[in-house]
């Protein structure tokens, strides 16, 4: 052989041998692909979706104020959901909405889906739905008679709107479930939140307050999610205070302090993960800037750019289909298919009486504080409001007190270390809390006492700081008026047993027997834990006030630490307003002062022991991984439920004028700057003949290229806000403001506003329809 032959020989061994070295090399990256994926301890899915409910005529859950109606949209509500599951093991979702709160009719709806689409893998017992309690959402949702009469009965289309969102964004969670790992950190927060019944607080005894340096709860507590192939995918984060940022006399659904901060905080992530910039910024007035928002401007020259806004003059409104209004939404066109989105959550705590409105509670007529006991002026509670830190502006406020937590959030987020590990578990009862017996230390001995059926004390009708009620009821009141006891005497007189049980409370509304047309208040709550790893989560169908959350959780940690599995490294947070809804829970001691909080508390001064007797059993079972009693089915009430809200029978406009003409235009050759407020105002029609769930009434769009219009702003952005309203409440007539406030970060060029909507004809046809504003400059 010569030698020619063998460097051609020994070429073909080096060649040869360079594949099988490839070969063995990818087969390794693949095994090791494998390892990482099969190492994993949980398998994680988030999933969001619109629950924005009917944004006209349907009165607003929380405050219950008979004239809180919704007539417009300050920015959507959303469900946010995640799911973690061992790989073959057991799983737990949890979702968070943008509600008032959590409803036991809509969990047994979302159950009932589930269970038709996946089996028993999703159930109650590993099911929590919770609301981040808002008090600018529609109500109707529930199924109980008490918090059904200022909005007139049950409203269909506020219950299926939430349940359908819950269950679509636990099927995206589900569908995007992937290997990946969990993080936890915490840390404190310290102006968003302030005591609003300090007086009762007071009445727990100095030695527990010693062990406190605040008198609310300031931690924050978040879990980072990572996917090991896309990386970070979401967080939820827990937290304790009001959603009522937004007022009593606040007419646009809104989420809120903690809505605004889930929409911060993804619009940080979304702008973060993009590429467009190397580190991500506020805008001068704090907004988190948005990737719609970063669009290069067209031209420099301010006198073509009036000529070419003058070339698009408002033209009349048109027929449109109803997947124009999804297309055009600016979140949407942001979306990557392949990718899961960011999602995060911003979840409700023992917030029992801490208050967003942190510059404290000052008379209106005065400008005074008001009473420190009783919070009155001059001995009405009417005049008794709290400030916010952006007062006199709702809006600011909410805006403040939101970016609070969110920027709290993304310094955990950020700096989140800790990994979470261990097993996933979980425990779920119903109890019937009408007539638990709880077990109490009395000066050193056990003595067996009693909840009570459900009743509202007199210092309910006072309300609280951050809404007022009315007449001269007032907080602190723990005798009652002769006057009101006959009016409450009408509706049903208490047993001398069910006064007896809830002293110190006097009753006005004894709701937990009374029974027609059907319940007026639940009896059977469920309590539940789940468990991922080191991280704890208690579900509670109620308002803890910061006492009776710390001791909640004492009471619980004190019995996992016992156990080997978790040592002293547990985590444990509350989730309030959990799966139903059931008011207040105090102390003791606070139940005694008969503050607002105390006369919510519905089944007497023990409810916070009965909680925490419970949850030690679950805490156990779950330790010894035993099962515990499922305990009494709550009611299922949807077939006796009452609706007297009337239906929208038909939508007119003048005679000549098309859905979507334009009233009140933009003056021709308008210029506008940032921070500017630009309003146009639309012939419309009712929003309740379609909700646009995941689409938009209003839409702010930005000119590129002469003669292509791209979305900018819809009503899911904080600046803009889409208004409705009728001339007089039976006309058939009705019309639509949209305002703009111009971001800071908003680019030059030519603009313009659209509105989107449905109108609905005498034979009951829905008929789609869009409307354009003339254009307009914005200028440096």
């Amino acid at each position: 052989m010569g030698f020619s032959s063998l460097s051609h020989l020994n070429g073909w061994w080096a060649c040869t041998a360079l594949r099988v070295l490839t070969l063995i090399a990818l087969l390794l990256v693949m095994k090791s692909d494998i390892v990482v994926y099969s190492d994993s301890d949980y398998l994680i899915g988030l999933g969001s979706y619109d629950i924005t409910g009917p944004a006209a005529d349907v009165n607003m859950e929380g405050y219950s104020n008979m004239d809180q109606v919704a007539s417009g949209i300050h920015f959507r509500l959303r469900a946010r959901a995640f799911i973690v599951a061992e790989p073959n093991g057991k799983r737990v979702a949890f979702v968070n909405l943008d509600a008032c709160m959590a409803s036991q009719l809509v969990k047994i709806k979302v159950i009932e889906r589930l269970n038709a689409r996946y089996g028993d893998l999703y159930t109650e017992k590993n099911v929590a739905i919770s609301g981040i309690h808002t008090h600018a959402g529609p109500g109707g949702y529930l199924q109980y008679v008490v918090y059904l009469v200022t909005s007139l009965g049950f409203v269909r289309q506020s219950f299926d709107v939430i349940v359908d969102g819950i269950e679509k964004s636990i099927i995206q969670a589900h569908e995007n479930l992937r290997p990946g790992s969990i993080f936890v950190n915490k840390g404190e927060l310290l102006d968003a939140g302030a005591n609003r019944s300090p007086s009762a607080y007071l009445n727990n005894p100095a030695a527990e307050r010693s062990k406190y340096k605040y008198n609310v709860d300031k931690e924050m507590t978040l879990l980072k999610f990572v996917d090991d192939q896309w990386g970070p995918v979401g967080s939820f984060n827990w937290f304790a205070t009001h959603g009522t940022s937004m007022s009593r006399t606040n007419l646009l659904i809104s989420g809120d302090n903690k809505g605004a901060a889930a929409r911060f905080m993804e619009d940080w992530f979304e702008h973060q993960s993009s590429g467009r910039k190397a580190t991500v910024g506020f805008e001068d007035d704090g907004h988190p800037r948005r990737i719609s928002n970063i669009i290069p401007s067209p031209h420099d020259n301010h006198h073509e750019l009036l000529e070419l806004a003058a070339s698009f003059q408002s033209p009349p409104g048109r027929p449109a289909i109803r997947a124009s209004s999804v297309a055009r939404r600016v979140r949407g066109a942001l979306w990557q298919v392949d990718k899961p989105r960011f999602v995060s959550a911003f979840c409700q705590s023992n917030c029992g009486d801490v208050s967003p409105n942190v510059l404290g509670a000052f008379c209106i007529d005065t400008g005074l504080r008001c009473d420190f006991n009783h919070s009155t002026c001059g001995g009405k509670n009417e005049l008794c409001y709290g400030r916010g830190p952006g007062y006199p502006d709702e809006f600011e406020s909410t805006r403040i007190i939101g970016e609070r937590q969110f920027r709290k959030a993304v310094d955990l987020f950020n700096g989140a270390s800790e990994q979470i590990k261990g097993k996933i578990d979980f425990r779920h009862a119903f109890l019937d809390f009408s007539q638990l017996e709880v077990t109490i230390n009395k000066g050193g001995a056990s003595e067996t006492v009693k909840t009570c059926p459900a009743a509202m004390g007199f210092a309910f009708a006072a309300g609280t700081t951050d809404g007022p009620g009315a007449f001269d009821f007032k907080q602190g009141d723990d005798k009652g008026n002769p006057f009101w006891k006959l009016v409450r005497n009408v509706l049903k007189t208490p047993t001398s047993e069910q006064v007896k049980c809830q002293q110190p409370k006097p009753i006005l509304v004894d709701i937990g027997e009374m029974k027609l047309p059907y319940d007026w208040a639940p009896s059977v709550l469920p309590i539940q834990i789940f468990r991922i790893g080191q991280f704890v989560i208690l579900s509670v169908p109620a308002e803890f006030t910061t006492m009776a959350g710390r001791r909640l959780r004492d009471a619980v940690r004190t019995v996992l630490s016992n156990s080997k599995d978790f040592g002293a490294n547990i985590h444990v947070v509350i989730a309030g307003l959990t799966n139903t809804y059931s008011q207040y829970v105090t102390t003791f001691e606070e139940y005694q002062a008969q503050r607002y909080e105390g006369a919510s508390t519905l089944y007497g001064p023990h409810t916070l022991s009965a909680y925490i007797q419970e949850f030690q059993k679950l805490a156990n079972a779950l330790l010894r991984g035993q099962p515990v009693e499922p305990g009494p089915q709550p009611p299922n009430l949807l077939e006796k439920q009452i609706s007297l809200l009337p239906p929208v029978v038909v939508d007119g406009t003048p005679l000549g004028v098309n859905f979507g003409d334009v009233i009140t235009d933009i003056p021709k050759n308008s210029t506008f700057r940032r921070g500017e407020m630009v309003s146009v105002k639309f012939w419309s029609a009712c929003p309740r003949n379609d909700l646009m769930t995941e689409g938009t009434f209003a839409l702010v769009e930005v000119l590129q290229d002469k003669d292509n219009w791209v979305p900018a702003y819809d009503d899911d952005d904080f600046c803009l806000r889409f208004k409705w309203s009728r001339p007089s409440r039976f006309s058939l007539r009705s019309e639509a403001t949209i305002e703009w406030r111009i971001p800071q970060s908003a680019s030059l060029g030519v603009y313009r506003i659209r509105h989107f909507g449905a109108s609905k004809s005498l034979l009951g046809s829905i008929r789609h329809f869009t409307g354009s504003s003339s254009a307009f400059v914005l200028a440096a």
